[in-house]
């Protein structure tokens, strides 16, 4: 979408209004440090830092209509697809005033440009027309980076969590004025301190204790259940278990196979949607911890490039002896249950080493055995 045409959609269509006295919040900035908005709409839960440094005034303007729950009821009116949603009008909230929205609640706030970027997640201030002095109780939200909008728009907050709502708002049918032809209703707006973060999931738990643990890969051809080896590379075993309970092999594919060596999977590029942003912040790489467990049928091993430090998503599962690989690839699990499976997608027709037909991981399932 060229940057001139997004500029029309984030401005509001009406004559100027005379200029009211400017917002100036009266909150202290140690008071709407670390604050979140929690925006719960009919498409979904969206939760957005707010950036008081860069912007004090919207983000105190924001938390003020937000406090008084003047943002329950309003919608997304109007959107770009795959580019941006815009929201927050109070006229909004009645639908016989639809032919306004976008119009109210603007000639508020004072612009407040900062080195903040339109990226992905930025939420910023809509404004009127050639006035950058007039936002107010509208903003938007960056579906997709928009370098053309830096230092025209006041970016106050970015998306922490939720950003495949938005886009899934984004993809809302509009009529011929790119107002939203359903309505996707902002149901309410709370604000919270940020929460603390706590240990990551399986950081804190013994090599002994990670040996209970169990992941089931149900797939398309039947499931697989892998049992972990923390005695031999338990920051691997960390890492796979916290992959898989946190939803990331769901909807992968094993996108390589060849026949008496390996089949392989866990790559995000294969992956049907894309990861939120908790998901996101569990994909890192991983240091090598090469052990003396062979590579045999049915042993679980982490892929990598060309350098053994590079780790990250990918697995293979050996389908026949490859010693070769002992030394260089870190080991640290094997198939108990599931061989049939695991024969099923060894058999499966092949271009090169990618299956002709998709070979899909639905969902990866963790579970705790013993006492």
């Amino acid at each position: 979408m060229p940057a001139f045409l997004l500029l029309l959609g984030l401005v509001a269509f009406q004559a100027q209004p005379p200029r009211p006295a400017l917002f100036t919040t009266p909150l202290p900035a140690a008071e709407m440090k670390g604050k979140q908005a929690v925006m719960e709409t009919t498409a979904g839960t969206i939760v957005v830092e707010l950036l008081p440094d860069a912007a004090p005034n919207h983000v105190g303007y924001f938390i003020k209509l937000a406090r008084e729950g003047a943002y329950d009821g309003t919608t997304f009116h109007r959107m770009v697809r795959g580019g941006i949603i815009q929201g927050g009008d109070p006229l909004s909230k009645d639908p016989s005033k639809r032919a306004l929205y976008g119009t109210g609640g603007l000639g508020v706030l004072g612009a407040e440009i900062s080195a903040e970027k339109h990226t992905r997640g930025a939420v910023s201030s809509v404004i009127l027309p050639g006035r950058p002095d007039s936002g107010g109780a509208q903003f938007f939200i960056c579906v997709v980076d928009q370098p053309a909008l830096d230092g025209r728009y006041t970016v106050f907050g970015r998306v922490v969590e939720g950003m495949k709502v938005a886009e899934k708002i984004s993809m809302t049918p509009v009529d011929e004025n790119g107002k939203a032809a359903e309505r996707v209703e902002i149901r309410s707006v709370t604000i919270r301190d940020e929460p603390a973060e706590g240990p990551e999931p399986f950081s804190q738990e013994s090599p002994a204790e990670l040996a209970a643990y169990r992941v089931t890969l149900e797939t398309t051809l039947g499931p697989i259940t892998l049992e972990m080896r923390p005695d031999k590379a338990p920051e691997h075993v960390r890492h796979f278990l916290r992959l898989a309970a946190a939803g990331v092999y769901d909807g992968t594919a094993f996108h390589r196979v060849v026949r008496g060596f390996v089949v392989q999977g866990g790559s995000m590029s294969d992956r049907r949607e894309a990861l939120d942003e908790r998901q996101q912040r569990l994909v890192r790489t991983l240091a090598p911890e090469f052990n003396d467990l062979p590579h045999v049928k049915g042993t679980l091993s982490m892929a990598h490039g060309d350098d053994p430090a590079s780790a990250s998503t990918s697995f293979f599962i050996c389908t026949a002896p490859a010693p070769s690989l002992d030394g260089h690839y870190t080991a640290f699990g094997r198939v108990v249950d599931g061989m049939a499976a695991l024969e099923a997608i060894e058999a499966v027709p092949v271009d090169g080493e990618k299956p002709v037909t998709r070979v899909e991981v639905i969902r990866a399932r963790v579970t705790r055995v013993g006492p």
